[in-house]
Parts: C-alpha cells; structure tokens; sequence
C-alpha cells in the first residue's frame, strides 16, 4: 500500500512541476555543416520514461495498452503524429482521457533517446529492436551545406511540412534548450497565454474577434487572425497556452502580423 501510495505520488508531482525535455532554439544562419536534418512534425511531443507515456510538461497521456506494449524499458523521445497538417486531430486523439479508435492513425516517431549512450545514431540504433507498427525513428539527413539545407526546407514546405530540424549528432541530449538542436521554419513562431478575449464585429458579432494573450516577456498581443469559425464560438479557455506565427519583430520586441495556430496543451 505505501509503495502504491509513492508511485501517485510521484505521477503527481510529475504533472505538478513538469520535467526537463530538450527544447529547439532557432536557426539563426549558424554553420551547421556536417550536422544532420530532419522533417519537423507537428504533432504531440510525448516522452516515455520507460513506464509512462507523458507530455513535455510531465502530463500524462492516456495511451492505449495495445499501443505501449511493445515499449522499451528506458526514455524515448519524440513526437506522436500521422500526417501532415493534422495536429488538431491528433490533439484531440491524445488529450482523450479515454483511448478511442483514433489512435490506430497515431504513431510515435523518435528524434532521441535520451539516457543511451554514445553519438545520436548510436543512441537511437539502441531502439532499433523495438521499431515497427508503434514506434519508428525519425530519418536523420546529412548537411553538407547551407544550399543543401535550404533545398531540403523548400522540399518540406512543397509536401506541406512544418519546417527543419538540425542537430549536431555529436552532442548529448541536453534537458534544456539547447544550442545543439535548432529550428528551421519559413516563419517564426511563439506561445502565449489567453488572458481574454474581444468582442466580434461584423460577419463575427456575438462570437469572439481576436485572443488576448500574454507573451512571456509580459507584453500584450491580440490572435485574431487564423481563428476559424469554430474557433470564435469555443476558443481556447483563458490560461491555455497557444501557438501563434509572425514574420519578424518590431522595434518594441512585438510580433508583426501574428496569427494563431492552435492550443499548444492545456493546463
């Protein structure tokens, strides 16, 4: 009975206060020759423990038996995903505390394995016995140059890809952001907080015209565009973090043409 009462203890605090998972920075024109390119998938980011299916933040994803039995007994880390431009539709599969069908659309595809030891492809060749139906690792690219790293992006973009990830595969898996792992999109892209909401004026009265939110430097933005219809009727509840697109900054440090994306992960 004490041991049970630990191990919720532990799950609890796991929710709680979240856990270190490494994190991209951008791609600021480094040199990052000799380094390696992948696809950047826009689905969950899931992280198995090696008993525990969790988000970024140490919440738990309620994942089907049939689905973790094959698992390994150490961490992986990826990104649960099906297709592209289905993030929503992959959200709502995870976030179900009760495992549907949808989950038969969903794999788990790996970028690291973050306790093994050695370069990257010797870390994720250690997964190489448990790749098949669930589980498949992302293909890892060669970069030679800065032309062949732009070509692969505009490739990406054709197909309808988020953009590109770049690692050093010499480096460790780092639980931080890390200068080691960056992203390569045709735009930038933040999170924010919901703090409210505006009214709606026109074709969109009586439904909500743009987000208020609060960006981590405390500044203030409204999220209007990208909303869609369904969007205006059920926004994303005040606290839920979002993922919002801009093209630069201006000179008070604000995004210039910022547009919603989606729900992030709810608190």
């Amino acid at each position: 009975m004490k041991i049970r009462a630990i191990f919720v203890i532990v799950l609890f605090s796991l929710e709680l206060f979240g856990f270190d998972v490494m994190l991209l920075q951008r791609y600021k024109d480094q040199n990052v020759s000799g380094w390696v390119m992948s696809e950047e998938l826009d689905g969950v980011r899931a992280y198995w423990d090696g008993r525990h299916l969790l988000t970024r933040k140490g919440h738990i994803i309620y994942a089907p038996k049939w689905f973790l039995a094959k698992y390994p007994p150490f961490a992986i880390d990826g990104e649960l995903w099906s297709k592209r431009g289905d993030f929503e539709h992959i959200a709502s599969i995870v976030r179900d505390r009760v495992p549907g069908k949808g989950w038969r659309e969903i794999k788990h595809y790996i970028f690291d394995v973050p306790n093994a030891k050695g370069n990257l492809f010797e870390r994720l060749a250690t997964l190489h016995p448990y790749e098949g139906d669930v589980i498949r690792i992302i293909p890892q690219y060669p970069v030679h140059s800065k032309k062949e790293l732009m070509d692969f992006l505009k490739e990406v973009e054709a197909k309808g890809g988020e953009g590109v990830v770049v690692r050093d595969p010499k480096a460790r898996y780092e639980r931080k952001r890390s200068g080691k792992i960056l992203k390569l999109k045709p735009f930038f892209d933040d999170e924010c907080e919901v703090v409210g909401y505006t009214k709606g004026k026109g074709k969109y009265e009586g439904l909500v015209g743009a987000l208020r939110c609060r960006l981590k430097n405390g500044q203030t933005i409204k999220l209007g565009s990208g909303l869609k219809k369904m969007d205006r009727i059920h926004p994303p509840k005040i606290g839920d973090v979002v993922t919002f697109k801009y093209n630069s900054l201006t000179k008070r440090g604000l995004p210039r043409f910022p547009v919603f994306l989606r729900v992030r992960e709810r608190k």
